[in-house]
């Protein structure tokens, strides 16, 4: 979690921000805390007027508003309950629990973030001491709420969203060798120093997303008969451009016999990192459309690139993802059978059909439920008009339940016979 906070001179501009954000669609009000009336009861005016009524009290104070952002990985997924007791949790914890604060969350970002607006003046018009809170107070309640919900630290996400590596902008390079050495050395050593590969295709994966490539040449050439290596800038449509620069003269010397040390060795240290790549695929597969393209673009939310290998028909027969949170690359097959290309196809497929039934059997389940009591009904009155209209046979009748006297006491049956034999008699 990463919580940043700022001082705004106005508490005015600092809650128009986020009604603003709210108009547009792309926030809402969680929470009011401490105010009289719920967040959905209260226009812009009635939640300003419950800061300015303490606001008022102290006119001294040049700084009167707190405005924080608590910031989450984008592999986290929080649902609004917890958003609300780790922004409450927070605010206690930096002396503003009794404060009357409204929090945000914000939708317009690929990773989860809550804004929460204070003011710093108390009921009894003192002002709350906001001096380095942000170094104290705060960093100390950031790593405790951390370890209590088991979120990523702030160190690692700073390094996830800070990964120190620039794309190299193919235009703004000059195309002479010291020039372009520059422009890709840093790139090259931050990847080969960093990330997990396991094969040259692999590691070509990682750079392509900084727009360097490292290329053997052609099979023939002495590059290649050499066992040799170059580097060379990527432009936008990724062609190779501007002068080759060789493995051996980069700092790093990440050399084609070097890179093959680092094969086996990587393969067991991104073993134990699967786990996140395949969490992260299989909870966007769902949110994709049956999109490969939308499927790319939401990994890409979750810091994941994905290189798509197609022929020279357009037919998908690779894919490999670069996790650039655990800074590792696998190709798809390596995830597991239903990580490879034709597999996360056949996925999309699926969960796209699923949702269509889905909804097919929303739309129709009243309708049906409606058929199934209309056909029911009908039944009932086909066999009642049966049942009425049937025909008694002699046997029917020997049958029937009215003609049976097995529960009848016997002295009664004696009683009867004897008073049919007395009338017998008077005939």
């Amino acid at each position: 979690m990463v919580a940043k906070i700022t001082i705004p001179k106005s508490i005015e501009a600092a809650l128009n921000y986020n009604e603003k954000k709210a108009q547009k669609g792309k926030a809402f009000c969680l929470h009011a805390a401490n105010y009289l009336k719920d967040a959905k009861q209260m226009n812009f005016y009635q939640k300003l007027a419950g800061f300015e009524r303490l606001t008022a009290l102290n006119e001294r104070a040049t700084t009167k508003t707190l405005h924080v952002s608590l910031n989450f990985s984008p592999l986290e997924k929080l649902q609004d309950e917890k958003l609300l007791n780790i922004a409450e949790l927070y605010m206690n914890k930096i002396g503003f629990g009794e404060q009357p604060f409204l929090i945000y969350k914000h939708e317009d970002a690929g990773h989860p973030h809550i804004h929460i607006v204070s003011t710093t003046i108390k009921a009894d018009g003192s002002r709350i001491n906001t001096h380095n809170i942000g170094r104290n107070q705060s960093e100390k309640a950031r790593k405790e709420i951390e370890q209590q919900f088991g979120l990523i630290r702030a160190e690692q996400q700073k390094e996830l969203r800070n990964p120190g590596i620039k794309p190299v902008d193919a235009e703004k390079v000059i195309y002479g060798k010291d020039e372009t050495k520059r422009a890709i050395s840093n790139t090259v050593g931050a990847v080969f120093t960093q990330y997990k590969f396991t094969s040259l295709p692999e590691f070509n994966a990682a750079l392509k997303q900084f727009n360097v490539t490292a290329d053997r040449g052609k099979e023939e050439g002495r590059i290649y008969k050499n066992h040799g290596l170059v580097y060379r800038v990527l432009d936008a449509a990724g062609n190779k451009t501007g002068v080759p620069i060789k493995a051996s003269s980069i700092g790093c010397k990440p050399t084609l016999n070097n890179l093959e040390k680092k094969f086996e060795a990587n393969e067991v240290l991104r073993d134990a990192l699967k786990q996140r790549t395949k969490t992260a695929i299989d909870e966007t597969l769902p949110l994709s459309k049956n999109s490969m393209s939308e499927l790319v673009k939401q990994l890409e939310k979750r810091n994941i690139y994905v290189l798509l290998r197609q022929n020279a028909e357009g037919r998908l027969y690779g894919i490999t993802f670069v996790d650039n949170s655990t800074k590792c690359v696998f190709n798809g097959s390596d995830l597991g059978k239903q990580y490879g290309a034709a597999a996360i196809q056949s996925r999309l497929t699926e969960t796209a059909n699923n949702k269509s039934i889905e909804q097919d059997d929303k739309n129709t389940g009243s309708s049906t439920g409606r058929l199934q009591n209309e056909f029911a009904q009908k039944n009932e009155k086909e066999k009642a008009i049966s049942l009425s209209s049937k025909t008694e046979t002699p046997l029917d009748e020997l049958l029937s339940t009215k003609e049976q006297y097995e529960n009848v006491p016997g002295n009664l049956m004696r009683k009867k016979r004897e008073k049919k034999k007395r009338n017998n008699k008077n005939f």
